[in-house]
């Protein structure tokens, strides 16, 4: 792969990252202003154990063939997955808050804590600085 499609693919998957970001700041704005309480669904949180299951090891494998090829966009896509595997957490903690104390302010503030780490990765992976070697 050239060095430009590489640069643009990490380019990509870092401004995923940031759009997220903005995403999470107007959504979880909007439920805290709203005092919107999350609905979920049986199907929702099979799916959503299942990522919390499937993103870590995917990640890794990820992270470990990025470091060993040398390719910087996989390494961004890498850390996509551990964000996901991430808010995937803090979705069923959110939700499991909700449902057992009347927390219905959790999942937004949660989701929000989660902020620095999504606008780090979205950064580095648009700068390009991915750390070589590196594996979760």
């Amino acid at each position: 792969m050239g060095p430009t499609v590489e640069r643009r693919a990490a380019r990509g998957a870092g401004f995923l990252l940031l759009a997220l970001g903005v995403y999470i700041v107007i959504d979880s704005a909007r439920l805290l202003l709203t005092s919107n309480r999350p609905e979920s669904s049986p199907v929702g949180i099979v799916l959503t154990v299942l990522s919390l299951i499937a993103m870590p090891p995917l990640a890794r494998a990820k992270l470990g063939a990025a470091a060993g090829l040398g390719i910087r966009a996989l390494r961004a896509d890498a850390h996509e997955t551990i964000v996901c595997a991430w808010l995937s957490a803090t979705t069923l903690l959110g939700l499991g808050l909700n449902a057992v104390l009347g927390w219905w302010w959790a999942d937004p503030v949660a989701a929000l804590a989660m902020l620095q780490v999504i606008v780090r990765e979205g950064v580095d992976a648009w700068r390009g600085e991915a750390g070589e070697g590196e594996v979760a």
